[in-house]
């Protein structure tokens, strides 16, 4: 009797062990897509804001719940079934897609910098006056593209672990790469309406001081996102770029980026690691660039690319 209930026990201990063993994978893994997929997500972050320029205040939150539900959608119900297909039908075409998005990002960004440089923006130019469920419709288009390549990013550092703990980390980030983008947004588009009620306190005291340094610092913190976003896409796309390049035995891209990192961290006098990977995640931005830079330029000359314009 006591020798099969040490038994049950020592299997209820070795399932706890793997069960914990799991979690631990799945955590792993979930932090690491989770931070390799920062640069999309701060872009989108970026992005999303401007599709409530232009509606009143009232509307601001209800639309960007709307967004976010389409997000949550796009993943969960197409892109992460998609992305666990794929592993396990065609795993060889994970790197290819994620070259693709990384040629879509750097073509974003890089047409970003264009309109900066050339002094107009897309962005203003198709501002119009859109009814609310064409601007949500539009706005998760858009947020489809950056949703497919964050999965797919997820994807490739799952790539080898079992097929539900692959699934669990592609739903775990889906859900909260989309609530913290939404979150960060809502707080982002409703930063100024807390500010202007702060300031209608009265002319004196810290609260109306910092109501009035929300309503204009709102216009130059987007405005910092804008370029953060812009930055962030280029790195991101360099990065897969480079790497995905390395998968197929072309390594001097990947080998030219280690060695600025190593030249810089062993140069610098403080802060080594994190100048070093600053280095290396420039040069990763200077590849997106030219790259993305190219396609622009492949679109300008093209028969359906000068009419766009």
């Amino acid at each position: 009797m006591s020798s099969g209930l040490f038994a049950l026990l020592d299997d209820v201990a070795l399932i706890a062990r793997t069960a914990a063993a799991s979690l631990d994978d799945v955590a792993a893994a979930t932090l690491k897509a989770g931070t390799k997929s920062a640069g999309v997500v701060i872009d989108d972050a970026a992005v999303t804001p401007k599709y409530v320029l232009g509606f009143v205040a009232e509307r601001e939150l209800p639309i960007v719940r709307k967004i976010a539900v389409g997000s949550l959608r796009n993943k969960i119900l197409i892109l992460l079934p998609a992305a666990l297909a794929l592993s396990f039908l065609a795993p060889w075409a994970i790197t290819p897609l994620l070259m693709l998005g990384g040629l879509y990002l750097a073509y974003e960004g890089a047409e970003k910098v264009a309109e900066v440089l050339l002094g107009h923006s897309h962005a203003e130019a198709e501002k119009k006056a859109l009814d609310e469920d064409t601007t949500v419709r539009g706005a998760i288009r858009t947020d489809f593209i950056l949703s497919a390549e964050i999965m797919a990013l997820t994807l490739s550092t799952v790539t080898g672990l079992p097929f539900v703990t692959q699934a669990i980390v592609l739903g775990l980030v889906g859900i909260f790469i989309t609530f913290a983008v939404y979150g960060a947004v809502a707080i982002i588009v409703k930063a100024d309406d807390v500010g202007a009620a702060l300031a209608a306190r009265g002319p004196s005291g810290i609260l109306p001081a910092i109501g009035r340094g929300l309503v204009k610092g709102m216009p130059w913190v987007l405005k910092l996102l804008s370029v953060v976003g812009t930055a962030a896409m280029l790195w991101v796309s360099g990065g897969i770029l480079i790497h995905g390049l390395e998968t197929y035995y072309i390594s001097g891209p990947e080998h030219a980026v280690e060695v600025a990192r190593e030249i810089v961290a062993a140069n610098a006098p403080i802060l080594s690691g994190a100048l070093g990977w600053l280095a290396g995640a420039t040069l990763m931005g200077v590849v997106g660039l030219i790259v993305g830079g190219v396609l622009v330029a492949l679109k300008s000359v093209m028969p359906f690319g000068a009419k766009a314009h």
